[in-house]
């Protein structure tokens, strides 16, 4: 990939994720509220429902602008014949690499965040220095391992599902899709990912707020979701099944297309530029 490729996927990649997480915000807080341990209405309901909103308004550009151009990275280091069996393959490798590239940035501001959620009378930066006083750096990347054990199975199923129905619907009409078109591809592709991944996330979700010390905090994401199942059932292992599914599928919409969008509009400046 050239320079003006990776500046196009590095910045558009960005401004696509930061778009997404401050305009889904409130959702997201509904979703972390409804798996917390605590309850819904103890965790604080519907109220402060921007808390944490500093962790990801700081991490979300980064975060996201690591993954595209990690994904575009890996898709033109792969390359296959556009008529290939494996293109599939390579974007399931291309967003599995960008994901575990990305969760170095997006756990920390998620472990932050996720506790502001819970706790909206705290301050984010009180939070943020409680958790080096108490834990160290390790302590913000509790709960990495079960972040990208969600965000690889959740991008094997979206971006080859969103690749595939973009070029399907490409093939039907005959012609580049526009970006709202790539848009309803993304949502669809991100709601169905999100509700076959709940489990995961639910799992994430009680480790990264577990008390530090606790069995759940050391990170078993297996134990995690015996503790769930055995207390709550399988409505436990879906809780917030359905926010998620909304904020991802308006996120796959508002995500997906704003990426399309701003990188073919910085390819199409930078070359006509001389």
């Amino acid at each position: 990939m050239d320079r003006l490729g990776a500046t196009a996927s590095l910045v558009a990649g960005g401004v696509a994720g930061v778009s997404v997480d401050l305009i889904l915000f409130p959702l997201d807080t509904i979703k972390t509220r409804l798996q917390s341990p605590q309850g819904f209405k103890k965790a604080g309901g519907f109220r402060g429902i921007y808390a944490g909103v500093p962790s990801t308004a700081i991490g979300s550009f980064p975060n996201a602008a690591a993954f595209f151009i990690t994904y575009e990275s890996v898709k033109c280091f792969l390359h296959t014949d556009s008529s290939s069996n494996l293109k599939p393959v390579k974007h399931m490798l291309a967003a599995s690499t960008g994901e575990v590239v990305a969760c170095l940035i997006r756990v920390p501001s998620e472990v932050v965040k996720q506790r502001a959620q819970v706790s909206a009378s705290s301050r984010t930066f009180k939070i943020f220095s409680g958790i080096l006083c108490e834990e160290g750096i390790k302590g913000l990347y509790r709960g990495y391992k079960s972040t990208v054990l969600r965000e690889i199975p959740f991008s094997l199923v979206q971006f080859p599902l969103w690749e595939s129905l973009k070029a399907l619907w490409s093939w039907r009409q005959d012609h580049v899709l526009d970006s709202w078109q790539s848009a309803v591809c993304g949502a669809f592709a991100g709601g169905f990912a999100a509700a076959v991944t709940t489990p995961l996330d639910v799992a994430k979700t009680r480790i990264m707020l577990a008390k530090a010390g606790s069995s759940t905090a050391s990170g078993n994401v297996l134990s995690a979701l015996h503790g769930v199942w055995r207390t709550q059932g399988l409505p436990g292992l879906f809780a917030g099944v359905f926010p998620r599914m909304a904020a991802i599928s308006l996120g796959g919409f508002i995500f997906l297309g704003a990426y399309d969008q701003t990188r073919s509009l910085l390819l199409e400046l930078g070359t006509e530029s001389p």
